[in-house]
Formats: structure tokens, C-alpha cells, sequence
């Protein structure tokens, strides 16, 4: 089997269901490089260890023109990218400016403090589930609880709902990797579009912050001062268009891919209806075996670097299988069974290095309250379909709709 096969096997979405024993292909070489030109890395120790080097740049505009012409992933000239898709010094301030707000050291409590009143949206959007005998858990639970939370946290009027839905979509898919240049290109052009509009509605959102404050993120980067400075109205926006993207997207697929698993595994589910402390290190062991992440596309050389006796040179385009590397037999014992609480679980569910997770413990007390209290309260719960309807994005993989046929709900 070729590199070339795999990753057209892996990318096409007949296989989105279940794309691990084509990881389990490409473990069997470290490197491949594809046809169209990115290397692919699909083991462990080598993913874990190129996410610590300096060497990996996030920035596109690293990319020889040849890989960004190929991956169909030129930089945007008319707006900046946010810090995720930028190295240090440059990645490092924005990142501080924006946690200034969110977490650590300034707002250590922040999420910690949000604990009532992520309980209160998921018993509201359970409440709501009563007199059904069939849900669907996306549409109904595991879009509008992190939207919810996302929207309070930066101040996006929830109403908007529809509009930025549709945008994130839009950027959302802009990761996955496609086929002909034709393909490539109206993919580029539509996730400018969106970009450029949503850009255009969150400065409108930031403007009113300046004029009448509120306490939200998005009038905290817009008024506030730092050791950094502050942010430019562009970072804002882009910092901005970020969090309210990551800060759902990947949400959503983590309580969705959850209770897929804890339904294929009722034994699990029971235990986790007994013991709710399970859920702390069940939920990490969702993010090693069903991981909202399953690839990082986005990444490139600044030197020459040897993997395993392969070169991959200065400028090229580097895809991070992490989903694959989270199921690496040389690294974790009976990788593809799900061992609710597995120990040293040290999985690449959030990434590593300067650029993991910057919205990991919210995404992880949002998925453990909100497993626990559907496993406690939802009577009966069943698969109507199995394996459901995907989304057709390969990057952020998910169900697109999860039914689930229920005898009631319990107070």
C-alpha cells in the first residue's frame, strides 16, 4: 500500500466512520511523503518530539511556494493569521495577551470558577429532552452546550448563532486537505470569504466593547493593558475569530465521539452512572482513542530534519497524524481497546509544546459534566444507527448527527 492510497483512503469520507486501521498502515513507516508533496509522521515519539522543535514552524508563510501552491494553503494577504498559525516571539505575546483574561497567571480561577454555571446550561439542555423518545445528540446537546459557553465567555450575542455557524464551517473545512487544484482553490477562496465576514461582524462587536465595557474576553483584549502591551484591532479580531471557532468545533465532536463510545460500551457507561469520578481520566482516554483532532496539516520545516533515516526538507509541508499516534502500540498497551481509566495516559489528544491546547480545561470540564449527566439522567439510551452519519471533515472528525432513542429523562 502506498502513501499515496493512504492518504486518499484516510481523507475520503467512506472511511470516516473508522480510520484507524489505515493509521495502523501507516505506522508501518514512520515518514511517508504523499504524491502531492506533505510528509506524513503517524508514530508517537516522533510526533511528540517534532511538536517540541523549534525547528516546526506553524507560520504558512515558511512554506516553499510549491508546498502552499500543493496543500492549497497560501497565506491569506488580507488578514493576518491568528496566533496558532504563528512562531515565537510573535505566537508567545499574543498567547500571553490572550490568557490574560481566560486562565493563568492573571485569571487562574477563570474556568474553575465556571463550574455552576456550565452545570446549569447542561441540566437546562437535558431538561429539554423530556417527552422524547429519540434525540439527537449533536443538534440537541453537543452543539449548543459549548456554543453556549463559547458565546458567554467572549460576549458574542448568542442570537448570532446562525451566522457564525456557518463561517466556522466554512474555516473549519479550509483544514482538510483536498484533491484537483480546481478543488483547492474555490476551498481557499471560500475561507477568505468567510474570514473576511466574520472578521467584519466581530469589529463591530469590539467597537461596541469600547464603547459600553462588559465583562467578557472580547472587552478585556479591547480595553486592557499588559506587561505586552496590548493587541492591535486586527489581532483582536483574529484572536477573537479563533477562540470562538476552536472554541466549539472541537468541543462538540469530544461529547459527541464520548457518548458514541461510552454507547458502543455500555459495561463503561454503567461505571461512569456509579462512579462520576470516572470521568476525569475516561475523558482523557476519549481524547487518546476518539481524539476531535485526528491531524495537524498546518506545519513546516524551517531546516532540513532527519526522521528515522528520512529527510524531510527546509519549506516542506508536514501533516502530524495525531490520532495515530495516540493509538502507537510503542507507546500505549492495547492501543485500540478503551480502557475508561488507563494509566500514564499521555496522550496527543491537546497536542504538546508551545502550541497545545490553549482551551484544554475548558474542553475538558465541559465533556466530563456533560457526559456524567447525560449517563445519569438519560433512561434507556440506545444507538438508532451505528456507525451515524459523519461529518465530512477528516481533520476535526465527528458525527454529524448522533440519534440515540431514550425511555425518558430523569430529574
Amino acid at each position: 500500500m502506498t502513501s499515496v492510497a493512504l492518504l486518499h483512503r484516510i481523507t475520503d469520507y467512506a472511511n470516516r466512520p473508522d480510520p484507524y486501521p489505515l493509521y495502523a498502515e501507516l505506522r508501518r513507516t514512520p515518514v511517508v511523503r504523499d504524491e502531492s508533496g506533505p510528509y506524513l509522521v503517524s508514530t508517537y515519539w516522533e510526533i511528540k518530539g517534532l511538536l517540541h522543535d523549534p525547528r516546526i514552524s506553524s507560520d504558512l508563510r515558511n512554506l516553499t511556494p510549491e508546498a502552499a501552491k500543493a496543500g492549497g494553503q497560501e497565506h491569506d494577504p488580507n488578514l493576518p493569521p491568528a496566533f496558532i498559525r504563528l512562531d515565537p516571539p510573535e505566537h508567545d505575546r499574543l498567547r500571553r495577551l490572550s490568557m490574560r483574561p481566560f486562565g493563568p497567571p492573571h485569571t487562574p480561577r477563570r474556568v474553575f470558577d465556571m463550574h455552576g454555571e456550565l452545570e446549569e446550561i447542561v441540566s437546562g439542555l437535558v431538561d429539554g429532552l423530556r417527552g422524547r423518545d429519540t434525540i439527537d445528540l449533536v443538534d440537541d446537546f453537543s452543539y449548543p452546550f459549548p456554543v453556549t459557553v463559547i458565546c458567554r465567555i467572549l460576549g458574542v450575542p448568542r442570537e448570532d448563532e446562525s451566522h457564525f455557524h456557518e463561517w466556522a464551517d466554512t474555516i473549519a473545512a479550509g483544514l482538510d486537505p483536498v484533491g484537483t487544484a480546481e478543488e483547492r482553490e474555490a476551498q481557499v477562496q471560500g475561507v477568505r470569504r468567510a474570514r473576511g465576514e466574520l472578521a467584519a461582524y466581530l469589529a463591530g462587536l469590539i467597537e461596541e466593547r469600547r464603547r459600553s465595557p462588559r465583562d467578557d474576553m472580547l472587552t478585556a483584549m479591547a480595553t486592557e493593558h499588559g506587561p505586552d502591551g496590548q493587541m492591535s484591532p486586527v489581532e483582536i479580531i483574529t484572536t477573537a475569530a479563533l477562540l470562538l471557532i476552536a472554541g466549539h468545533e472541537t468541543t462538540v465532536n469530544l461529547i459527541t465521539n464520548g457518548m458514541l463510545t461510552l454507547l458502543r460500551n455500555p459495561d463503561v457507561l454503567q461505571r461512569l452512572r456509579t462512579e462520576p469520578g470516572l470521568a476525569v481520566p475516561l475523558v482523557e482516554e476519549l481524547l487518546r482513542f476518539e481524539p476531535p483532532v485526528q491531524m495537524l496539516p498546518q506545519r513546516t520545516t524551517l531546516a532540513d530534519i532527519d526522521i528515522d533515516g528520512t529527510i524531510i526538507p527546509k519549506g516542506a509541508s508536514l501533516y502530524l497524524m495525531v490520532a495515530s499516534g495516540s493509538r502507537d502500540p510503542q507507546r500505549f498497551t492495547d492501543p485500540d481497546r478503551f480502557i475508561p481509566d488507563r494509566p500514564d495516559n499521555q496522550h496527543l489528544g491537546f497536542g504538546h509544546g508551545l502550541h497545545n491546547c490553549f482551551g484544554a480545561p475548558l474542553a475538558r470540564l465541559e465533556a466530563q459534566l456533560a457526559l456524567t449527566a447525560l449517563v445519569r439522567r438519560l433512561n434507556g439510551p440506545s444507538l438508532v444507527e451505528d456507525p451515524p452519519p459523519y461529518r465530512q471533515n477528516a481533520v476535526l472528525r465527528g458525527p454529524r448527527h448522533l440519534p440515540i432513542a431514550i425511555s425518558g429523562v430523569t430529574d
